[in-house]
């Protein structure tokens, strides 16, 4: 593990925990040679995925992105359509809206779960009454608030994205995100709660739509002895050999969420006497994975989220800040927002402003724990 010139070792934001079986899934892609993509792995991974979330059908992918893009193509997103997207995400989110020369529209968070607000919704459907689709995001694993949210899109007769990249494992009113909306996205980054290094899932109930998921994946090839194309195709499936990664991972997914959960529990119970300082707030209608556990300051706190994430990288300790607000980023000026608040601020971006993601990796002893929560007690 990495030292620091203190000699410190470095701990993470969230790294990749490997246990024992990922080897042997890949092992048996070498055995049997199925190293190119599809295969045996592929398959398993898919049907061992849509069995433990219940979403019915799954295509793996790969990359959560490419889930999106071919997402809002199967949802029949085309040039110029208008998409809502949450605006306090990361741009893989939106990025793909614009591959498919849509245009998105940012609405603003609300400060209970920091998801998609229902009543900035409301207001950009006043706009454009017209979306060809929503793109609601998980934050750092908790769970949007989809009752209201689904409510105002099916009466709007829009369809639904969710893109839960980051909440894999977490569930709203006892049913995992992801399998809300007709499509459903997840991600197997590296650094996520389950990795296959680079990859994703696209799911759906749909078995139509995953089907035609997994036709568009591969070139869209047609069914003839030939090669044959009547429809534009990409290259993102996944390959035998990072299925078997996953394979291995998703054995270890319920363990996975329990150590992410006593990371959280244990910041809050160490941060609940400094009066400066708020945990990333919960659904009480869902159970979050804590994919990442974030904290907020109070507004005018001495102690700055720079501060923080200097202190804590002076010895060796990961941080980062929260997600920059898509509305602010440079490539989408221009692009229509919806603020929850009726003046001033967006709540995202006061989120942003006084956020910070704390370390996060499962790995993290007792000590590490403790050695990060005294370096931030101390600044206070």
């Amino acid at each position: 593990m990495p030292e620091n010139e203190k000699g410190n070792k470095r701990i993470y934001l969230s790294s990749p925990t490997m246990h024992g079986e990922e080897q042997r899934f890949v092992a048996e892609a070498f055995d049997t040679n199925w190293v190119a993509p599809l295969g045996p792995n592929v398959n398993s991974f898919e049907t061992e995925m849509a069995s433990y979330t219940g979403c019915g059908y799954a295509a793996a992918l790969s990359s959560g992105t490419a889930a999106i893009h071919l997402g809002l193509k199967l949802l029949g997103v085309k040039r110029d359509d208008i998409v809502f997207v949450s605006d306090l995400t990361f741009s893989a989110s939106c990025n793909p809206i614009v591959y498919e020369g849509a245009v998105p529209v940012f609405i603003d968070s609300e400060p209970d779960t920091w998801n998609m607000s229902p009543e900035a919704l409301e207001r950009a459907f006043e706009k454009y009454p017209h979306p060809k689709a929503v793109v609601v995001v998980h934050l750092y694993g908790t769970p949007a608030k989809l009752d209201e949210i689904m409510e105002i899109c099916d009466r709007h007769q829009v369809p639904v994205l969710e893109d839960a990249a980051e909440s894999l494992g977490s569930t709203y009113k006892g049913s995992f995100t992801g399998t809300f909306g007709r499509i459903g996205v997840y991600s197997f980054n590296g650094n996520k709660i389950i990795t296959t290094s680079g990859g994703g899932m696209l799911v759906s109930k749909e078995e139509a739509l995953v089907r035609e998921a997994r036709v568009l994946s591969t070139q869209a090839r047609d069914a003839a002895r030939h090669y044959q194309h009547s429809k534009i195709g990409y290259n993102y499936r996944m390959s035998n050999v990072v299925a078997g990664i996953g394979r291995g991972q998703l054995i270890h997914m319920s363990e996975h969420k329990i150590l992410k959960n006593k990371i959280y529990d244990k910041y809050k119970e160490a941060f609940a006497d400094i009066s400066e300082i708020s945990m990333n707030p919960m659904n009480p209608k869902g159970d979050a994975n804590n994919w990442l556990s974030c904290i907020t300051l109070e507004e005018g706190c001495r102690v700055t989220p720079t501060r923080i994430m200097d202190a804590l990288a002076s010895e060796n300790i990961e941080s980062r800040p929260i997600w920059k607000p898509m509305h602010l980023q440079p490539v989408f000026a221009g692009c229509d927002f919806f603020n929850q608040n009726a003046a001033g601020i967006s709540v995202g971006e006061d989120i942003f402003n006084r956020g910070v993601c704390l370390p996060s990796d499962i790995k993290n002893t007792d000590e590490d724990m403790e050695k990060i929560i005294r370096i931030i007690k101390g600044l206070f």
